[in-house]
């Protein structure tokens, strides 16, 4: 006598070129969202491309903004030779920090000052106007 071998259920391959299948309604899966946004933006998986190639963006917390302004730190001595003889520099982008000496009084506009800096180009005959 022999006993019956019940089959497992064929799975059906009816569907799978279709747009629908998997995706519910026609308009799901659709734009530009749904594979991961564009560029930098989108999912997890392009968390790790960041973390390899892109160190600089990662702080202790959160992101570092795509446009931050770098400012670049100058001494006294490099106003002194950035001014030729001139009574006036402007440094926009430079923060003018404490070290060396100003020859001559000139009028110093930079985008900032430490607290030393300002009393020797004050004390040297300057002004220090913040831009």
């Amino acid at each position: 006598m022999t006993t019956m071998v019940l089959r497992q259920k064929k799975h059906s391959r009816k569907f799978l070129g279709a747009r629908r299948w998997g995706a519910g309604n026609i308009k799901n899966r659709r734009g530009s969202g749904s594979r991961g946004g564009v560029g930098r933006a989108g999912k997890k998986h392009k968390f790790t491309r960041i973390v390899k190639y892109e160190k600089d963006r990662l702080r202790k917390k959160g992101f570092a903004p795509w446009m931050k302004v770098k400012i670049g730190v100058m001494n006294l001595d490099d106003v002194s030779k950035a001014a030729h003889g001139r009574s006036e520099v402007e440094l926009g982008g430079y923060k003018i920090l404490g070290g060396g000496l100003l020859t001559g009084s000139i009028n110093v506009k930079a985008s900032g000052f430490s607290k030393k800096a300002m009393e020797k180009i004050k004390q040297a005959g300057g002004q220090a106007t913040k831009l």
